[in-house]
């Protein structure tokens, strides 16, 4: 078995799929693992240390992935890329195959088995291959120091000799695994701290991390399938928006992770609500991807309306590169202790749990 880990080409994106550590225990265990040269660098994991972890060092993509039965990636591979995988590899990375069908018909073309790692299913036995749950808590944590940074104030409450200054207040709106970590995130650096979600588990998690929750009177719980929340009805989304609204006119920073798996992200933060907020306040669109969740909300960029900046930032993870990197490896090793066989021979099985709801195409047949 002859696992390439190629370096990432995609604009804005530092993270690497496996880190040294991860690749020292699949060369234990009789793997043989061939790096690109810099793969790791922009994470902080230099060529040096996947030599010491028993890896070969290739000079360029070509080399890397000549003779790979798996390739190991981050972002989806480009034309290119693909046309040098040799034909019936298998590649796991992230796919999106509503979002990128080029690149899985590409890889089908070659006759490639291809896994996308965001189709993980969210049960108990999957947890530690849950790739979206790890980079999601690098985008919750670094939301707020994005948000803080571009603040005109302080977070926490100082007494000082020049009089006491008083905490921002932080609303985070989604309390998944972003949410709940912005949560508390925002309460460690001292700010005043509440959230909302429409499912209960969830306001119940963000009380746990002792934020207060925003109610709202005559909206039914909104529990889906798969832990994500289920959209909301036209009235519900109209009550929703009102309480929000009076909500954002008292908040200093506001971070929104609300997301649909599929679909455009909702808006929460409407042109009227905008209107309503403080001069100097801050979003930190954590959405900006699918859409945004507040109105205006650009990828990639920070735009400012009657006085709010809007921060649309994108590959949030990547901005973390090292920690999210070490997540990321560790979730994708994980993988790969299920899908690899004693022998060290794949076991793509589509009728798996894990495994089936992960291949996008295989021999030949694209499966989504």
């Amino acid at each position: 078995m002859r696992i390439a880990i190629p370096k990432e080409r995609t604009a804005l994106e530092a993270r690497v799929a496996l880190v040294p550590e991860s690749v020292s225990k699949l060369v234990k265990a009789g793997v043989e693992v061939v790096v690109e040269h810099g793969a790791g660098s922009s994470a902080s994991f230099p060529d040096e240390q996947y030599t010491a972890a028993g890896a070969t060092v290739a000079a360029d993509y070509a080399t890397c992935v000549a003779g790979a039965h798996l390739i190991c990636k981050v972002q989806p591979p480009t034309a290119d890329e693909t046309a040098a995988i040799p034909e019936g590899a298998a590649v796991i990375c992230y796919l999106q195959p509503a979002v990128y069908p080029d690149a899985v018909q590409r890889l089908n073309g070659r006759k490639a088995s291809a896994l996308a790692l965001e189709l993980v299913p969210r049960i108990t036995r999957a947890q530690s291959m849950d790739v979206l749950s790890s980079q999601a808590t690098i985008s919750g944590y670094r939301a707020v120091l994005l948000g803080a940074s571009a603040l005109g104030r302080l977070m926490p409450m100082l007494s000082t000799a020049a009089g006491t200054l008083a905490p921002a207040k932080v609303f985070v709106l989604g309390a998944g695994v972003a949410g709940l970590q912005a949560v508390a995130t925002a309460r460690r650096l001292g700010a005043i701290v509440s959230g909302f979600d429409v499912r209960p588990a969830a306001r119940e998690q963000i009380l746990s991390l002792g934020a207060q929750v925003l109610k709202i009177e005559g909206v039914a719980d909104a529990e889906g399938s798969g832990g994500y929340a289920r959209e909301q009805t036209a009235e519900e989304k109209q009550k929703t928006q009102d309480a929000i609204k009076a909500h954002l006119a008292q908040m200093d920073l506001v971070i929104t992770t609300a997301a649909i798996p599929g679909k455009k992200a909702p808006i929460l933060v409407t042109e009227d609500a905008l209107k309503g907020m403080k001069p100097g306040a801050v979003i930190v669109d954590l959405a900006a991807e699918t859409g945004g969740n507040a109105v205006g909300t650009k990828a990639g960029e920070t735009v400012e309306i009657g006085g709010v900046k809007i921060l649309g930032p994108i590959n949030v993870p990547s901005q973390a590169a090292f920690h999210a990197s070490q997540m990321l490896s560790r979730n994708i090793h994980t993988l790969l202790q299920h899908v690899l066989t004693k022998e060290n021979t794949l076991n793509l099985d589509a009728n798996d749990e894990i495994t089936g709801a992960m291949l996008v195409c295989q021999n030949g047949t694209v499966k989504v």
